[in-house]
């Protein structure tokens, strides 16, 4: 045989064999690819807590309610649901030492960002708001008669009477305290009376204060 016909046979049968085995073609596979996921995030709840005011310390808890089902020594009316609505809480607290008397009042619950009146009356508090009568006075007003109340700056004044005027804050909130040079004279003093406006304090309006909202029997 060739030699050299030979070494070409054998160098061309290699190079088919290279070209067979390493040629791609539509039915070769890519190497597999992994792909990494992102951790799923935990899903998110979103509570809502209703925010409730904070009584004031010593409340006792005690609610405005309609006349009508109450009769006893710790009646408290409203005769104004929108002003004053029922179940809105109050606590009256009273301290006498050395001659002097001071008079607490906190409510709860009212008509939020409002003025009121307050002052205490000399009955206690009955199904019409009248029945709480007028303002107690340590120095009674000698012209004052019961279908005619005290309006004379020199006793209608908040030294001669209780007032406890207050402002209530957004959640209906508000605190009043006074202190006189005196005490109060045996069941003469009998409730607390919320009234729809400041107390007026010129001739012949002083005490005065719009329409009775609501009463809280208090035996001082």
């Amino acid at each position: 045989m060739n030699t050299r016909r030979a070494c070409l046979l054998a160098g061309l049968s290699i190079s088919a064999l290279v070209v067979a085995g390493c040629g791609g073609d539509d039915g070769s596979t890519d190497p597999e690819t992994t792909v990494e996921t992102p951790p799923t995030s935990p899903e998110t709840t979103t509570t809502t807590t209703e925010i409730q005011p904070t009584p004031f310390p010593g409340m006792s808890g005690d609610g405005f309610q309609l006349p009508g089902g109450q009769d006893d020594d710790d009646n408290a009316f409203t005769y104004d649901e929108e002003a004053v609505p029922v179940g809105a809480r109050f606590d009256v607290e009273e301290d006498e030492e050395d001659g002097r008397t001071t008079v607490t009042l906190r409510v709860m619950g009212l008509q939020p960002d409002r003025a009121f009146g307050a002052h205490v009356h000399t009955r206690p508090c009955g199904p019409e708001p009248s029945d709480s009568g007028p303002h107690y006075q340590n120095e009674l007003d000698p012209a004052a008669t019961s279908d005619s109340p005290s309006t004379d700056p020199a006793y209608a004044n908040p030294q001669n009477e209780i007032w406890l005027d207050f402002t209530t804050d957004a959640e209906g909130n508000a605190e009043a305290s006074t202190t006189v040079d005196w005490e109060f004279r045996d069941d003469e003093a009998n409730s607390v009376v919320i009234h729809a406006e400041p107390t007026m304090t010129g001739p012949g309006e002083a005490g005065q204060a719009g329409d009775r909202l609501a009463c809280i029997d208090e035996d001082f």
